[in-house]
């Protein structure tokens, strides 16, 4: 009798990926919350604050659109490199200067830069994940890359507080320049492929295709949701105590977190695409929830429904788009997912905002949560991929 293995999932390279994108990451989220806040200090006033990551979102999905082309051009290892460099250089630049034009520049800069991580790490962890395990690498890949925004923004606000802002833009610097450290280490093979018409059309090409496209629109829709969770509970629940809302935001995320892993492994076994219309669905009703509930109890119900969802949202809707193509193809894909979830995060902050002056927060939550299962009839239109 033959016993079967299972791949080993951890690979050396994969670690060092891995690494790289934290280092990364922590650098982007650790000055998220604190480039707004020192604006702000200055009496800018709100619009001048809110303008910074306006210009930092807009950067960041105008370089996703670009970045397969550049990927197939330069590899992995370069590309990651420039990004780092991108992300380091501008927030060591803060500590000299802190006029205006020069932060929206950084942000500018800062915007490319966390591009880079999200896609090329993004592809190049996927590529090193066995593909009999794809789900649960990219789910424990999503844990590892979630803690930095789950540590970053309080850390940054702490540090902020008790060292000054240069302290945390030195610090941001260091994390991204220390990533060029790692680099040398990784394997040979990052993802070049300037022969292969497929890869070159970049995103061109993976627009035009519905077996990507599709699930994109079903995650992007969450996205939305997540944007509005993420900008509007405070105002959404007035009578929830502030405890009781930074509760349910650090329990919306740490559901994710877990939810992101045990979708990938039961996608391995059933196939991702069985995930999409429940994980949908679960991050719908958790929004829904929260438009009709007020005791703290439910509160943090639907905040780990709603989390819950929305995590393995995201490990499926990767998984599905990536098993739709080969290797060569996935900067594509990663940057497509990274545009669906960074506009939908955009929409979400910017247009519920307008809804619910219009319908008040209740009924705007529930209104939302319903057009997005709405994007499930698009996986109805066509055999599903994965």
């Amino acid at each position: 009798m033959t016993t079967l293995t299972a791949p080993r999932l951890l690979s050396r390279p994969l670690l060092l990926v891995s690494a790289v994108d934290i280092l990364g990451l922590a650098a982007f989220y650790l000055l998220l919350p604190v480039v707004p806040a020192a604006v702000a200090a200055t009496g800018a006033g709100g619009v001048a604050a809110g303008l910074t990551t306006g210009v930092l979102m807009a950067s960041t999905v105008a370089a996703e659109l670009a970045l397969p082309r550049v990927v197939a051009r330069f590899g992995y290892r370069a590309v990651i490199a420039a990004g780092l460099l991108l992300l380091g250089l501008p927030a060591l630049g803060l500590t000299a200067t802190a006029g205006y034009p020069a932060v929206l520049a950084g942000c500018a800069l800062r915007g490319l830069g966390v591009a880079t991580i999200f896609v090329a790490c993004g592809a190049w962890s996927a590529q090193l994940v066995p593909p009999a395990r794809r789900g649960e690498g990219l789910g424990l890949v999503g844990v590892l890359a979630g803690a930095p925004a789950v540590v970053g923004m309080p850390a940054g606000l702490w540090l902020a507080a008790h060292a000054g802002y240069p302290a945390v833009y030195a610090t941001g610097a260091t994390l991204a320049l220390a990533g060029l450290l790692i680099l040398p280490l990784l394997p040979g093979a990052d993802g070049r492929a300037p022969h292969d018409r497929t890869t070159t059309d970049g995103m061109h090409h993976a627009l035009r295709e519905p077996a990507l496209t599709r699930p994109a629109v079903v995650f992007g829709a969450a996205a939305t949701l997540a944007g509005i969770v993420a900008t509007f509970l405070p105002a959404a629940l007035p009578h929830a105590a502030p405890t009781v809302i930074a509760a349910a935001l650090l329990l919306q995320a740490l559901a994710g977190t877990v939810t992101r892993w045990w979708a990938g492994r039961v996608g391995d076994r059933h196939g991702p695409h069985r995930l999409l219309t429940p994980a949908m669905l679960t991050t719908a009703t958790g929004l829904a929830a929260l438009a009709v509930t007020t005791h703290p109890a439910t509160v943090l119900a639907a905040a780990v429904t709603f989390g819950a969802g929305f995590g393995a949202l995201q490990t499926a809707s990767l998984a599905v788009m990536l098993a739709s193509a080969p290797p060569s193809r996935y900067s594509s894909i990663t940057a497509l997912w990274s545009v669906a979830y960074d506009a939908g995060l955009g929409l979400g902050a910017a247009g519920f905002g307008l809804l619910a002056t219009t319908t008040g927060y209740p009924t705007g939550l529930a209104l939302t949560a319903t057009l997005a299962t709405l994007t499930l009839l698009t996986l109805r239109a066509g055999p599903p991929a994965g």
